[in-house]
């Protein structure tokens, strides 16, 4: 082989490796490893296995799974993200936020025996689905989607989400079982059993005693292990007070060994039920671990890549369904204990991993004496951190509808379940989208004394206008859901008396026309056009210009009448009418204002009164302007007026400005000046 070719194949290959370092994070970390990171890595790993231990097997059971199932979970899904995951010490997991959403997907497909084989494997597919929507929406760049749920609605869905932990735990809490379903099923059941004399007494105080213990470690002592040292002494008390005599569930002893990599199979009928699942969890864990991943990127100057972060969950999550496990999510309490504990990179995940494969191959009966109830305290500890309850109060201070949307989001889990909770988050999160598109805030501007520019008249009811102009704001783009809204709006304004001569659109903020808008548009200007008033557009956008223009647009609405600016708009408009600034008080209900008469209805005496289109039309006033909604056409080779509501059968009757547009066309086809253009 010649050099030439050889040195082309080595080039080759170190291209290949430099695109795999750039895929895979992972071995982008082993590369730009520091030596003095491991010490603090491994003790990272070490104290976060002391939690991740207890609250896998917990979160299992709130899954509706066997807990060694939410070892398995931790120890693939910490490695599948450490090799694929961008963040350095973003730690993923198996997650109480998740867990009701798996129970609800996966247990009515189980069957009524619960045969815990076949809930595995659900889950397992589940984790799969999971996956390969985040893959598919990494590759398609849709980490946007995350957005699609607001904070409003987020704080609402975690509320009802606390809540139907809390109240699904309480019987584990107290050592019975109900079977029910929906919220108000299982309070009623609970109530019942404490009535019936259900509740072992034992359970309840070890349950009730690990809630208070760990609540008050982690208020008064945040760097102690509370969850650890709560699970410590329950396994003790098992042992001192012999726990099991007196009627207390506990763990036992977890199988030993590590499962082999598993396909799982289930019913072609149960990938529909489980795909929607899937959707839902995957909005979920992506919103989540988005949240997550930018308040610890804010500290550690790093930056959140969100495909990036769809494709390090759809890792862990494929790892973790290949090896009987369920989808998994991040945990921002994890992911502090791990930052509090001096964690520098992926390490960390890596070696809590190997330590809880030890435990499950070396000494899986460590925990066999864990008290069930030790593990509804942990879950339930965990769902008193998801409600946001002042958050929701900062919202009804704020702004009421928000705190509407929550209360709807709070209201659709609480009631209707945690799977169609999700979708009603997110349709109302998109139906406030289009709410706040449709019906837009709006206003009149006018001039303020010491201010530059044009302002709000809401806020500044002593701002000046110019007789005859109406500068008009309205605060969205015009699409077809708010185009009739922004017509009857400039309809209001035109119906006013006097009535104005221009009406001004201050347009920076829209920022489309779609062709719905572009007909409203078109009728709107010929009916203002009727009645003797001009539709002017200021600080329009070059794009949406373009769109106006490509829609036809500017055959009846002037193009002289599209300013760059508001200024130039007024200045032009004074330059034609010669009106002066003055202040108008607050209309009455018969359009006078404050003061005056109706003989006083017109402008000010200090004012000249504007002509009207008439008297424009019979003279060589300046400012006349031809009105373009009447064009001119050729027809057997003379001028004409197109009718000004297209494709109806006959033209409307001629105004005066129409009348005096024919006489301009015969003009221009004479080759004469038009009145207009005339000085």
């Amino acid at each position: 082989m010649c050099p030439e070719r050889m040195i082309a194949g080595v080039s080759e290959h170190a291209r290949g490796l430099v695109s795999m370092f750039r895929l895979v994070p992972g071995l982008r970390t082993v590369r730009s490893y520091r030596r003095e990171w491991l010490a603090k890595d491994v003790v990272a790993g070490i104290v976060l296995t002391t939690l991740l231990v207890p609250q896998g097997m917990a979160y299992a059971e709130l899954a509706g799974l066997p807990p060694i199932t939410g070892l398995y979970t931790s120890i693939m899904c910490l490695l599948g993200y450490a090799v694929f995951g961008p963040s350095r010490i973003l730690v993923l997991g198996p997650d109480s936020s998740l867990g009701p959403m798996i129970a609800a997907t996966i247990l009515p497909l189980a069957g009524a025996d619960g045969d815990p084989k076949r809930a595995i494997a659900l889950a397992s597919m589940l984790a799969i689905l999971v996956a390969a929507i985040m893959i598919v929406g990494a590759v398609a760049k849709l980490g946007f989607i995350a957005q699609l749920i607001s904070k409003p609605t987020m704080i609402g869905y975690m509320n009802g989400l606390a809540l139907t932990i809390l109240v699904g735990q309480l019987p584990k809490l107290f050592g019975f079982k109900v079977s029910a379903e929906g919220l108000i099923g299982e309070i009623t059941g609970f109530v019942k059993g404490l009535a019936h004399g259900e509740a072992v007494a034992a359970a309840a105080v070890v349950g009730i005693a690990g809630i208070v213990l760990i609540l008050v470690l982690q208020r008064w002592l945040p760097k102690v292990p509370a969850v650890l040292i709560m699970v410590v002494l329950a396994i003790a008390s098992t042992t001192v007070f012999s726990l099991a005599d007196h009627g207390v569930s506990l763990v036992g002893t977890l199988p030993k060994g590590f499962p082999p990599l598993t396909i799982p199979h289930v019913r072609l009928a149960d990938l529909g039920p489980l795909f929607a699942g899937a959707l839902g969890i995957a909005l979920v864990s992506l919103a989540d671990t988005i949240s997550t991943a930018s308040a610890f990127a804010a500290r550690t100057g790093q930056e959140v890549d969100g495909n990036g972060e769809m494709i390090g969950i759809g890792a862990a999550n494929l790892a973790a369904g290949l090896f009987q496990g369920f989808p998994v999510s991040t945990s921002g309490s994890r992911t502090a204990v791990a930052e509090r504990s001096g964690a520098k990179t992926q390490l960390t995940g890596v070696t809590g991993a190997a330590l809880i494969i030890l435990m499950i191959v070396l000494i899986p009966g460590l925990f066999r004496n864990l008290p069930q109830p030790a593990l509804a305290a942990v879950v339930i500890t965990a769902s008193l951190s998801l409600a946001d309850i002042p958050g929701t109060i900062r919202l009804w201070k704020q702004r009421k509808a928000e705190f509407g949307l929550s209360i709807a989001a709070f209201l659709g889990v609480a009631l209707l379940g945690v799977l169609p909770g999700i979708a009603i988050a997110v349709a109302l999160s998109i139906l406030n989208v289009f709410r706040r598109a449709w019906w837009p805030y709006d206003t009149e501007l006018g001039q303020v004394k010491g201010l530059e520019g044009y302002h709000d008249v809401h806020t500044h009811p002593d701002a000046q206008h110019l007789p005859g102009l109406v500068i008009y704001r309205f605060d969205a783009p015009l699409f077809f859901a708010n185009a009739t809204t922004f017509r009857d709006e400039v309809r209001k304004l035109a119906s006013a008396e006097p009535k104005p001569t221009w009406i001004m659109i201050a347009a920076e903020p829209v920022t489309d026309v779609d062709t719905t808008a572009s007909d409203i548009l078109e009728d709107l200007d010929e009916a203002l056009n009727a009645q003797g008033t001009s539709l002017v557009f200021a600080e329009l956008k070059g794009p949406v210009r373009d769109k106006i223009e490509r829609y036809g647009l500017t055959r009846t609405i002037d193009p002289r009448h599209f300013f760059p600016t508001v200024e130039s708009a007024v200045a032009a408009f004074r330059q034609m009418t010669g009106a002066e600034w003055t202040t108008a008080g607050p209309a009455t209900d018969d359009g006078t204002g404050p003061g005056r008469t109706d003989a006083e209805t017109g402008p000010p005496r200090d004012v000249p009164a504007l002509p009207t289109p008439a008297a424009r039309a019979n003279s060589n006033h300046p400012a006349r302007r031809p009105r373009r909604s009447a064009t001119c056409t050729r027809s057997s080779g003379r001028a004409s007026v197109a009718p000004s509501r297209p494709g109806h059968g006959r033209p409307a009757r001629r105004a005066p400005h129409q009348i005096i547009a024919i006489l301009e066309c015969l003009v221009v086809r004479r080759g004469r000046r038009p009145w207009s253009a005339r000085t």
